[in-house]
């Protein structure tokens, strides 16, 4: 996976991290950190098998590591971090070898990795879409009475 090892090393992406982890520094719920992406990335992958949606892993752990990386352009000027991050990804995956063809794939799915209607797809943007939602663990948060999700979005057991 070299253009994934390519985004871990892009001083832009460690940047936006970086940037979030200062935005999050006092933040009691989940944040948007790297074990996150990872978190994301995996269960991403786990779906993809056991669903036969056929995407490279690449594919998959591009699209869930970029996801977020906007998160802390939405603390500073209300921004969906959904579109921050979209605006910020093209830089980074040009620079890693991601076609043109496959940057929009993955950009559409970080457009619309908080659309519930994208949910039941059988392609990138419903994977990334139910791979974050799952990546939560609400049943061993000790903020989870406090979040603002509603109970029935709460992953109150693993499934993945």
């Amino acid at each position: 996976m070299e253009r994934i090892d390519g985004i871990l090393q892009h001083s832009r992406f460690q940047e936006y991290v970086e940037a979030n982890r200062v935005a999050e520094a006092q933040r009691r719920f989940c944040r948007h950190d790297m074990g996150h992406f990872l978190d994301v990335a995996r269960i991403g992958r786990i779906i993809n098998l056991e669903e036969g949606f056929g995407l490279s892993g690449e594919i998959i752990y591009a699209a869930a590591l970029l996801h977020d990386i906007g998160r802390h352009v939405q603390y500073q000027d209300q921004t969906p971090h959904e579109l921050a991050s979209a605006a910020l990804a093209p830089e980074i995956l040009a620079d890693c070898g991601f076609s043109q063809q496959e940057a929009e794939m993955i950009l559409d799915a970080i457009r619309s990795h908080r659309n519930r209607s994208v949910a039941g797809e059988k392609n990138l943007r419903g994977l990334l879409y139910r791979a974050d939602k799952a990546s939560r663990a609400c049943f061993a948060c000790a903020a989870e009475r406090d979040c603002d999700w509603k109970q029935g979005k709460k992953n109150m057991k693993i499934l993945y």
